[in-house]
Protein backbone atom coordinates (compact mmCIF):
# COMPACT_ATOMS: atom_id res chain seq x y z
CA UNK A 1 0.00 0.00 0.00
CA UNK A 2 2.79 2.48 0.83
CA UNK A 3 4.30 1.95 -2.63
CA UNK A 4 0.93 2.84 -4.16
CA UNK A 5 0.73 5.98 -2.03
CA UNK A 6 4.26 7.05 -2.91
CA UNK A 7 3.57 6.32 -6.57
CA UNK A 8 0.44 8.51 -6.47
CA UNK A 9 2.38 11.39 -4.91
CA UNK A 10 5.35 11.08 -7.28
CA UNK A 11 2.96 10.95 -10.25
CA UNK A 12 1.14 14.04 -8.95
CA UNK A 13 4.42 15.92 -8.50
CA UNK A 14 5.65 14.97 -11.97
CA UNK A 15 2.35 16.15 -13.52
CA UNK A 16 2.77 19.39 -11.54
CA UNK A 17 6.27 19.72 -12.96
CA UNK A 18 4.80 19.52 -16.46
CA UNK A 19 2.30 22.27 -15.58
CA UNK A 20 5.12 24.42 -14.19
CA UNK A 21 7.16 24.16 -17.37
CA UNK A 22 4.12 24.85 -19.54
CA UNK A 23 3.32 27.94 -17.42
CA UNK A 24 6.51 29.74 -18.52
CA UNK A 25 5.20 32.13 -21.18
CA UNK A 26 8.70 32.51 -22.62
CA UNK A 27 10.46 29.16 -23.07
CA UNK A 28 13.87 30.83 -22.67
CA UNK A 29 12.94 31.79 -19.10
CA UNK A 30 13.14 28.11 -18.11
CA UNK A 31 16.92 28.43 -18.40
CA UNK A 32 17.41 31.80 -16.72
CA UNK A 33 19.71 31.97 -13.69
CA UNK A 34 18.94 35.26 -11.97
CA UNK A 35 21.40 36.57 -9.39
CA UNK A 36 21.57 34.37 -6.32
CA UNK A 37 19.93 31.41 -8.11
CA UNK A 38 22.45 28.75 -9.10
CA UNK A 39 20.08 26.37 -10.90
CA UNK A 40 17.48 27.18 -13.53
CA UNK A 41 14.14 25.40 -13.73
CA UNK A 42 15.52 23.44 -16.67
CA UNK A 43 18.52 22.28 -14.66
CA UNK A 44 16.34 21.27 -11.71
CA UNK A 45 14.01 19.41 -14.07
CA UNK A 46 16.87 17.42 -15.61
CA UNK A 47 18.20 16.71 -12.11
CA UNK A 48 14.96 15.33 -10.63
CA UNK A 49 14.24 13.28 -13.75
CA UNK A 50 17.75 11.82 -13.77
CA UNK A 51 17.46 11.09 -10.07
CA UNK A 52 14.17 9.20 -10.45
CA UNK A 53 15.20 7.44 -13.66
CA UNK A 54 18.36 6.24 -11.89
CA UNK A 55 17.16 5.28 -8.42
CA UNK A 56 13.64 4.10 -9.24
CA UNK A 57 14.07 3.06 -12.86
CA UNK A 58 17.58 1.63 -13.09
CA UNK A 59 18.16 0.44 -9.52
CA UNK A 60 14.68 -0.83 -8.60
CA UNK A 61 13.21 -1.43 -12.06
CA UNK A 62 16.31 -2.65 -13.93
CA UNK A 63 15.55 -0.35 -16.89
CA UNK A 64 19.18 0.00 -17.89
CA UNK A 65 19.07 3.80 -17.59
CA UNK A 66 22.57 5.27 -17.39
CA UNK A 67 22.71 8.43 -15.31
CA UNK A 68 25.04 11.29 -16.11
CA UNK A 69 24.55 13.50 -13.05
CA UNK A 70 27.14 16.01 -14.20
CA UNK A 71 25.28 16.51 -17.48
CA UNK A 72 22.07 17.19 -15.53
CA UNK A 73 23.76 20.33 -14.22
CA UNK A 74 25.67 21.25 -17.37
CA UNK A 75 23.05 20.89 -20.12
CA UNK A 76 21.47 24.13 -21.22
CA UNK A 77 18.64 25.22 -23.46
CA UNK A 78 17.03 21.81 -23.88
CA UNK A 79 13.73 22.58 -25.64
CA UNK A 80 10.63 22.57 -23.42
CA UNK A 81 9.07 19.86 -25.62
CA UNK A 82 12.03 17.57 -24.91
CA UNK A 83 11.79 18.23 -21.16
CA UNK A 84 8.07 17.39 -21.27
CA UNK A 85 8.83 14.14 -23.13
CA UNK A 86 11.41 13.24 -20.47
CA UNK A 87 8.81 13.87 -17.78
CA UNK A 88 6.40 11.53 -19.59
CA UNK A 89 9.08 8.82 -19.75
CA UNK A 90 9.76 9.26 -16.04
CA UNK A 91 6.05 9.06 -15.23
CA UNK A 92 5.91 5.72 -17.03
CA UNK A 93 9.05 4.32 -15.39
CA UNK A 94 8.08 5.40 -11.88
CA UNK A 95 4.53 4.09 -12.30
CA UNK A 96 5.57 0.71 -13.67
CA UNK A 97 8.40 0.20 -11.20
CA UNK A 98 6.49 1.15 -8.07
CA UNK A 99 3.48 -0.91 -9.18
CA UNK A 100 5.72 -3.96 -9.49
CA UNK A 101 7.34 -3.68 -6.05
CA UNK A 102 6.49 -6.45 -3.65
CA UNK A 103 5.40 -5.37 -0.17
CA UNK A 104 8.39 -6.97 1.54
CA UNK A 105 10.85 -5.05 -0.62
CA UNK A 106 10.01 -1.81 1.18
CA UNK A 107 11.48 -3.06 4.46
CA UNK A 108 14.56 -4.53 2.72
CA UNK A 109 17.72 -2.47 2.39
CA UNK A 110 17.88 -0.29 -0.72
CA UNK A 111 20.07 -2.21 -3.21
CA UNK A 112 22.88 0.35 -3.19
CA UNK A 113 24.46 1.93 -0.09
CA UNK A 114 25.19 5.64 0.20
CA UNK A 115 28.78 5.71 1.29
CA UNK A 116 28.81 4.02 4.67
CA UNK A 117 25.04 4.39 5.09
CA UNK A 118 22.28 1.99 4.15
CA UNK A 119 18.56 2.64 4.36
CA UNK A 120 15.43 0.67 3.64
CA UNK A 121 13.83 0.93 0.22
CA UNK A 122 10.71 2.43 1.80
CA UNK A 123 12.68 5.16 3.56
CA UNK A 124 14.59 5.94 0.38
CA UNK A 125 11.41 6.17 -1.68
CA UNK A 126 10.04 8.65 0.87
CA UNK A 127 13.30 10.58 0.53
CA UNK A 128 12.98 10.60 -3.28
CA UNK A 129 9.40 11.86 -3.00
CA UNK A 130 10.38 14.76 -0.75
CA UNK A 131 13.43 15.50 -2.92
CA UNK A 132 11.12 15.83 -5.93
CA UNK A 133 8.68 18.05 -4.00
CA UNK A 134 11.52 20.25 -2.72
CA UNK A 135 12.80 20.95 -6.23
CA UNK A 136 9.26 21.40 -7.56
CA UNK A 137 8.81 24.22 -5.05
CA UNK A 138 12.07 25.77 -6.20
CA UNK A 139 10.88 25.60 -9.81
CA UNK A 140 7.60 27.29 -8.86
CA UNK A 141 9.50 30.14 -7.20
CA UNK A 142 11.87 30.36 -10.16
CA UNK A 143 8.95 30.68 -12.59
CA UNK A 144 7.35 33.40 -10.50
CA UNK A 145 10.64 35.25 -10.12
CA UNK A 146 11.72 35.28 -13.76
CA UNK A 147 8.29 35.71 -15.32
CA UNK A 148 6.60 38.01 -12.82
CA UNK A 149 3.65 35.61 -12.80
CA UNK A 150 1.98 35.03 -9.47
CA UNK A 151 -0.53 32.40 -10.56
CA UNK A 152 -0.42 28.98 -8.97
CA UNK A 153 -0.36 25.91 -11.19
CA UNK A 154 -2.23 23.96 -8.49
CA UNK A 155 0.64 21.70 -7.44
CA UNK A 156 -0.82 20.03 -4.35
CA UNK A 157 -4.06 18.56 -5.63
CA UNK A 158 -5.57 16.54 -2.78
CA UNK A 159 -7.90 14.67 -5.21
CA UNK A 160 -4.78 13.11 -6.79
CA UNK A 161 -3.78 11.29 -3.59
CA UNK A 162 -4.11 7.50 -3.54
CA UNK A 163 -6.91 7.47 -0.96
CA UNK A 164 -8.93 10.36 -2.44
CA UNK A 165 -12.62 9.74 -2.63
CA UNK A 166 -15.89 11.57 -2.19
CA UNK A 167 -16.40 13.30 1.15
CA UNK A 168 -19.22 11.94 3.29
CA UNK A 169 -22.45 13.87 2.83
CA UNK A 170 -22.95 16.62 5.37
CA UNK A 171 -19.25 17.56 5.41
Amino acid sequence: MIAEQLNAIMQRELRSLKRELKAYSDEADIWQEPGGISNSAGTLTLHVLGNLQHFVGAILGATGYQRDRQAEFERRNTPRAELLEEIDRTLQVVGATLASLETGSLTAQFPVPFGETSVTTGDFLIHLTTHLAFHLGQIDYHRRLVSGQNESIGPLAIPELHSAGSAPSGS
